[in-house]
């Protein structure tokens, strides 16, 4: 479809990816609503789109039938990436599953009403588990370790099924490890990356659950979102389901050696911990099918994007502000 100047939704658009979705929406000089509750997303991370009388900021919860029906007026295509994370499944299963399965559903109803020309369903490598084999394509087996895996897969199945049964546009993208500025380091929301930025640049160990020989395949943050942008603008991939990865990967522990020889003030050092519950053991990205139909392929080198997440975090000001919100074990 042709995207530019178009009306867009993004749900969970204050967030980590969807914020940078926003910004390459935005240049494009789309409409953009947003639709966000800020458990997870964060208003700053919309920076200076409030300005911007194309952009609009609607406060909503994607499981709230009135909110996402106001905020689907008018749209002619969707981004749905509204979510809660994996750490969170962990300690908190239903409501994980209630905003990542049952939203999912609700957003694709009230899309199906307002008659939308695409949605975007952004799922996750979590769907699969651990690799069985490498790169994993779209037909490796889907076996999830976590409810916030199987929360997504269910909201795919969901977005499968709306193409079939009411032929609504739907495109599933699974990306896998997406990474780079406004990323969280913070409660159950925290990942890898950038909880082993915080506690370096403050001097702290850096940890490890299990052995840190588990692999995943980053992808900077700003490939990803253009990405997605692909994935709505080319046309022939409605009902399809397609990975996005650098198609590489990486140890933990290589990570977070990285991560200290780039951030450390040479204070800080590994500590390895008992496992995480659920934790996938080996990701690695087969996305042909994807750069093949859309042409798109990472630009953003691992080495370049933790550089540029780790001035970013270094911006954001007092490290140890920052400290006191890592949660080390965050399940």
């Amino acid at each position: 479809m042709r995207l530019a100047g178009s009306n867009v939704l993004v749900t969970g658009g204050a967030g980590f990816i969807g914020s940078h979705l926003v910004d390459a929406l935005a240049g494009l000089k789309c409409r953009v609503r947003v639709l966000d509750d800020l458990s997870n997303g964060r208003e700053e991370n919309l920076g200076l789109h409030f300005g911007d009388r194309r952009f609009k900021f609607m406060k909503g919860n994607v499981c709230d039938p009135a909110d996402v029906a106001r905020a689907m007026e008018g749209v002619d295509a969707v981004f749905h990436l509204a979510t809660l994370g994996v750490r969170h499944s962990i300690g908190h299963p239903f409501l994980n599953h209630r905003v990542n399965a049952e939203g999912t559903l609700l957003v694709l109803e009230e899309a199906r009403r307002a008659a939308v020309k695409k949605f975007i369903y952004c799922s996750s490598s979590e769907v699969y588990g651990t690799a069985r084999y490498v790169p994993m394509n779209e037909e490796h087996p889907t076996n999830p370790c976590t409810v916030y895996g199987a929360g997504k897969l269910a909201g795919e199945a969901y977005a499968r099924a709306y193409w079939l049964t009411y032929g609504l546009k739907t495109v599933i993208i699974r990306p896998f490890n997406t990474f780079g500025p406004r990323s969280h380091h913070e409660g159950d929301s925290g990942e890898m990356i950038p909880k082993s930025i915080v506690r370096s640049l403050a001097g702290e160990p850096v940890l490890i659950f299990g052995d840190g020989l588990q692999t995943r395949d980053f992808t900077f943050v700003e490939d990803t979102a253009a990405g997605l942008v692909e994935a709505a603008r080319c046309d022939g991939l409605e009902g399809g389901t397609f990975n996005m990865g650098n198609g590489s990967e990486r140890t933990i522990l290589d990570v977070a050696r990285t991560v200290i020889r780039l951030a450390g003030d040479g204070r800080s050092r590994i500590k390895f911990l008992k496992g995480r519950p659920g934790d996938v053991l080996r990701l690695y990205a087969g996305s042909e099918a994807f750069r093949k139909k859309t042409g798109w392929k990472p630009s953003v080198s691992f080495a370049e994007g933790l550089k540029k997440t780790i001035r970013w975090f270094k911006s954001r000001g007092e490290i140890r502000v920052l400290m006191n919100e890592e949660k080390g074990a965050n399940w």
